[in-house]
């Protein structure tokens, strides 16, 4: 099963501090919150991370310092939040070492994406060679876009076909209904998340695969979906 990604969020803001963190752990990510850069500084010194969400205005270390200090040891990606928006301020904070910039008030929407962002740009998996996936009863043709069950064609579409592949190539990874919209649908895509939930509903009734007792898709509530290979058998 895929490593589930830690983010290290420093926000002395307690409102803003537990809405980012709802939004990133709804998102399947395990957020360490800290209130001032010496906790920031004490964690990171403790743990490993993904990605370190940093506010600049803190108390008793500034976001400034405590970027330089991690800069120091790591190149773990780093995304400044700040209440300047000055151009000098955004250069100022990218030229301590961070990798983003994003300047209160933010939508945490906006921030979850350019944490998926930077993870992909950071953790970039290398997708399996493999032109066909087999798993039991269930055959993937990558390069034909086609899947079988059974040996009988699945008459798919192609986002559905997408949405199969995406979770099939990593069986065990739980993938966060917004990442699936992300990959599926597109970046692009404007509605909601919960689309996602009625592809998934018709891939199953094709792979006759039943919620209540799964063969093949997982849903990890709370968070999104999950593929695995039939017990017994191997991909």
């Amino acid at each position: 099963m895929a490593e589930t990604r830690r983010i290290l969020l420093v926000e002395d803001e307690k409102t803003i501090r537990e809405a980012v963190v709802a939004y990133l752990e709804r998102e399947g990510y395990w957020v360490t919150p800290a209130e001032d850069g010496e906790v920031a500084l004490d964690q990171f010194a403790k743990h490993r991370f993904d990605v370190i969400v940093l506010d600049l205005m803190l108390p008793k270390v500034p976001g400034e310092v405590v970027c330089q200090r991690i800069r120091e040891q790591s190149d773990v990606p780093i995304i400044m939040l700040t209440a300047k928006g000055a151009e000098e301020d955004r250069i100022a904070g990218l030229e301590l070492g961070a990798d983003d910039y994003l300047v209160k008030p933010f939508s945490p929407r906006e921030l979850v994406a350019r944490v998926r962002a930077l993870l992909r740009r950071a953790h970039v998996e290398e997708e399996p060679q493999r032109d066909r996936l087999t798993y039991g009863p269930l055959e993937i043709d990558v390069s034909g876009h086609r899947a079988f069950l059974d040996g009988e064609e699945l008459e798919l579409t192609a986002s559905e076909f997408k949405l199969l592949l995406t979770l099939a190539r990593y069986p065990g990874r739980v993938y966060s209904r917004m990442e699936l919209v992300e990959k599926v649908l597109g970046y692009d895509f404007e509605g909601y998340e919960r689309t996602i939930d009625s592809h998934v509903k018709n891939l199953r009734a094709k792979l006759n695969d039943d919620p209540r007792d799964p063969t093949f898709i997982y849903t990890v509530h709370g968070v999104g979906y999950r593929f695995e290979s039939p017990k017994g058998t191997e991909g």
